[in-house]
Protein backbone atom coordinates (compact mmCIF):
# COMPACT_ATOMS: atom_id res chain seq x y z
CA UNK A 1 0.00 0.00 0.00
CA UNK A 2 1.57 3.02 -0.84
CA UNK A 3 1.96 6.11 1.67
CA UNK A 4 -0.74 9.06 2.79
CA UNK A 5 -0.72 11.63 0.56
CA UNK A 6 -0.26 13.89 3.27
CA UNK A 7 2.74 12.19 4.89
CA UNK A 8 4.17 12.30 1.16
CA UNK A 9 3.79 15.52 0.87
CA UNK A 10 5.46 16.41 4.26
CA UNK A 11 8.43 14.11 3.61
CA UNK A 12 8.73 15.87 0.13
CA UNK A 13 8.23 19.20 1.63
CA UNK A 14 11.01 18.90 4.07
CA UNK A 15 13.48 17.47 0.90
CA UNK A 16 12.45 20.67 -0.51
CA UNK A 17 13.84 22.94 2.35
CA UNK A 18 17.33 20.79 2.72
CA UNK A 19 19.78 23.74 1.68
CA UNK A 20 22.52 23.07 -1.04
CA UNK A 21 25.26 21.48 0.40
CA UNK A 22 23.32 19.70 3.21
CA UNK A 23 21.95 16.63 4.01
CA UNK A 24 19.35 14.99 6.18
CA UNK A 25 19.24 11.46 6.87
CA UNK A 26 16.05 8.87 6.33
CA UNK A 27 15.42 8.78 10.34
CA UNK A 28 15.52 11.87 10.88
CA UNK A 29 13.31 13.36 8.69
CA UNK A 30 11.19 10.63 9.90
CA UNK A 31 11.35 11.92 13.55
CA UNK A 32 10.85 15.57 12.66
CA UNK A 33 7.67 14.44 11.24
CA UNK A 34 7.07 12.16 14.02
CA UNK A 35 5.82 9.25 12.34
CA UNK A 36 6.67 6.65 10.25
CA UNK A 37 10.64 6.19 10.30
CA UNK A 38 13.47 5.77 7.69
CA UNK A 39 12.05 2.83 5.66
CA UNK A 40 8.67 4.61 5.21
CA UNK A 41 10.74 7.76 4.01
CA UNK A 42 12.56 5.67 1.79
CA UNK A 43 9.25 4.68 0.13
CA UNK A 44 8.36 8.43 -0.74
CA UNK A 45 11.53 8.92 -1.65
CA UNK A 46 11.94 5.65 -4.13
CA UNK A 47 8.29 6.45 -5.43
CA UNK A 48 7.72 10.42 -5.67
CA UNK A 49 11.27 11.71 -5.29
CA UNK A 50 12.27 11.87 -8.53
CA UNK A 51 11.21 15.92 -8.46
CA UNK A 52 13.25 17.04 -4.93
CA UNK A 53 16.90 17.15 -4.17
CA UNK A 54 16.86 13.43 -3.40
CA UNK A 55 20.40 13.08 -3.37
CA UNK A 56 20.30 15.26 -0.23
CA UNK A 57 18.51 12.02 2.00
CA UNK A 58 20.99 9.93 2.78
CA UNK A 59 21.63 6.85 5.09
CA UNK A 60 22.65 7.85 8.63
CA UNK A 61 25.98 6.72 7.62
CA UNK A 62 26.04 9.18 5.20
CA UNK A 63 25.84 6.58 2.06
CA UNK A 64 22.90 6.02 -0.40
CA UNK A 65 21.69 2.83 -2.07
CA UNK A 66 24.36 1.80 -4.63
CA UNK A 67 22.04 2.95 -7.27
CA UNK A 68 22.25 6.67 -6.95
CA UNK A 69 25.85 6.72 -6.67
CA UNK A 70 26.83 8.02 -9.68
CA UNK A 71 24.39 11.05 -10.02
CA UNK A 72 24.57 12.23 -6.48
CA UNK A 73 28.57 11.85 -6.60
CA UNK A 74 28.17 14.59 -9.68
CA UNK A 75 25.65 16.45 -7.32
CA UNK A 76 27.45 16.42 -4.00
CA UNK A 77 30.45 17.90 -6.15
CA UNK A 78 28.32 20.80 -7.65
CA UNK A 79 27.17 21.70 -4.54
CA UNK A 80 30.33 21.39 -2.71
CA UNK A 81 29.06 18.74 -0.02
CA UNK A 82 31.31 17.46 2.35
CA UNK A 83 32.57 14.11 1.68
CA UNK A 84 34.71 11.47 2.76
CA UNK A 85 36.14 8.22 1.95
CA UNK A 86 36.88 7.27 -1.58
CA UNK A 87 35.51 9.93 -3.74
CA UNK A 88 35.81 7.42 -6.80
CA UNK A 89 34.64 4.32 -5.28
CA UNK A 90 31.90 4.88 -3.03
CA UNK A 91 31.62 8.37 -1.01
CA UNK A 92 30.30 8.93 1.85
CA UNK A 93 28.67 12.31 3.06
CA UNK A 94 30.71 13.53 5.79
CA UNK A 95 27.45 13.58 8.41
CA UNK A 96 29.50 15.73 11.02
CA UNK A 97 29.50 18.59 8.76
CA UNK A 98 26.78 18.47 6.37
CA UNK A 99 24.12 17.26 8.26
CA UNK A 100 21.07 19.84 8.61
CA UNK A 101 18.91 20.19 11.35
CA UNK A 102 15.92 22.80 10.39
CA UNK A 103 14.47 25.12 12.69
CA UNK A 104 11.37 23.99 15.01
CA UNK A 105 8.05 24.79 13.47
Amino acid sequence: MPPAEEYVERVLSIVEEIPTGRVMSYGAIADLIGSGGPRQVGAVMALYGGGVPWWRVVRADGTLPDSHGDRARQAYLEEETPLRGDLLARPRVDMRRALWSPQPR
